[in-house]
This record gives C-alpha cells, sequence and structure tokens, in this order.
C-alpha cells in the first residue's frame, strides 16, 4: 500500500510517524518546532510545506497515536466470540499501556485531554470524539451481549460503559502520575470484575 502513495503522502506520513511519540509525550504546547526537526530530520520549510500549521501535524499524530490502540483492540475482539470476553480485551489491552501496541507516552485521549482541555479546542475536540466513540463501541457490545442472553437484562449499557472508561482512563492517569503501574493493575481487576458481575 505504501508503494501507492505519492511522494507527498509518504512525507507526511514520515512527519506523523517520526513527531507522534513527541507530541503525546511532551503534549501540543511542550512540543517546540526544534523537536520536529530534529525527529524528522526535515528543515522548517520541509515540515509546513506538508502540514499549515504545528497544531495541523498534532491532529494528524493524535489521529495516529488513536488508530494504533484501536487497531490492537480490534484484532483481539476479532478473535473472541462472546460479548463477555470482548469487554475483557479492554482490559488486557490496557494492561500493557507501556507495550508495544501502544503509542511512545501512553494513551493518547487521556494525554490529549489534560494537554488540552483550556488551551486548544481542536484537540480537546478529537479527544472527546475519542471517547464517545469508544463509549458507542462499549455499548454496542453490551446490548449485544444482554441481547444474546449473556448479560442480566437490567444491565445499564451506558452508566457501563462510562464507568469502564472512567476506571481504565483513572488507572492509567494514577499509575503515571504516581509511577506505579501496580495501580493500574489493581483498578484493571475493578474493570474485570465489573464485567463478570453482568454476566447472567
Amino acid at each position: 500500500m505504501e508503494n501507492n502513495l505519492s511522494k507527498a503522502e509518504r512525507t507526511r506520513q514520515f512527519i506523523i510517524e517520526s513527531t507522534a511519540g513527541i507530541f503525546n509525550t511532551k503534549g501540543y504546547a511542550g512540543t517546540s518546532l526544534s523537536d520536529l526537526t530534529e525527529a524528522t530530520g526535515l528543515t522548517k520549510g520541509s515540515i509546513y510545506g506538508n502540514f499549515g500549521s504545528k497544531e495541523e501535524v498534532a491532529l494528524a499524530c493524535f489521529d495516529y497515536n488513536l488508530s494504533k490502540i484501536n487497531r490492537a483492540v480490534q484484532q483481539r475482539l476479532d478473535q473472541e466470540t462472546s460479548f463477555h470476553k470482548k469487554l475483557l480485551v479492554y482490559t488486557q489491552v490496557y494492561h500493557s499501556f507501556n507495550g508495544i501496541s501502544f503509542p511512545e507516552g501512553g494513551c493518547p485521549i487521556l494525554n490529549t485531554a489534560v494537554d488540552a482541555d483550556d488551551t486548544n479546542n481542536l484537540l480537546k475536540d478529537k479527544a472527546a470524539k475519542a471517547i464517545l466513540a469508544w463509549k458507542k463501541r462499549l455499548i454496542d457490545l453490551l446490548r449485544g451481549g444482554i441481547a444474546a442472553g449473556e448479560f442480566k437484562a437490567d444491565v445499564s449499557p451506558e452508566q457501563t460503559a462510562l464507568s469502564m472508561i472512567a476506571l481504565i482512563e483513572g488507572g492509567i492517569m494514577i499509575a503515571k502520575v504516581t509511577n506505579d503501574p501496580t495501580s493500574l493493575v489493581k483498578i484493571l481487576k475493578t474493570v474485570e470484575l465489573l464485567i463478570t458481575q453482568l454476566k447472567t
């Protein structure tokens, strides 16, 4: 597929792949133009010849980082047959948020939400849409599990989905800020317990 990309598209992709980890680690405000030129080996003119602004690079990097996580989740979801096990995929993937399936710097949703909540509306909007899309995927799985008779009929899909997201993202935040990965492990066990309690 890469061979079908034009030279300009390949350069854009190279810039995104080279700088995605920097934006995800340092944040939008903390990432300088010299960080971008150093990471890519390209000139300022070359970077801005492919992107209109630093913000445009940051937005593309967010999409790239998020797609890495979504791909890792989807690959595991495709391997599972029950709705219960599909929900547990989220605890398995986020268990390894410092691993290879995750972008450098950790969870881009959490990082971007914290970094851009009051400073960059476009990035904030990206993070919000990512959470809403995640919530929708979880609600669909929960509704599917209820319809299949796997989950109790009185389960609230929206409340459960929001609780899962809050626990997972909160767990990552606590683990990062305290530099204690075991905090996330404990919180993910709570998510697993929540999922198990849904079963009929």
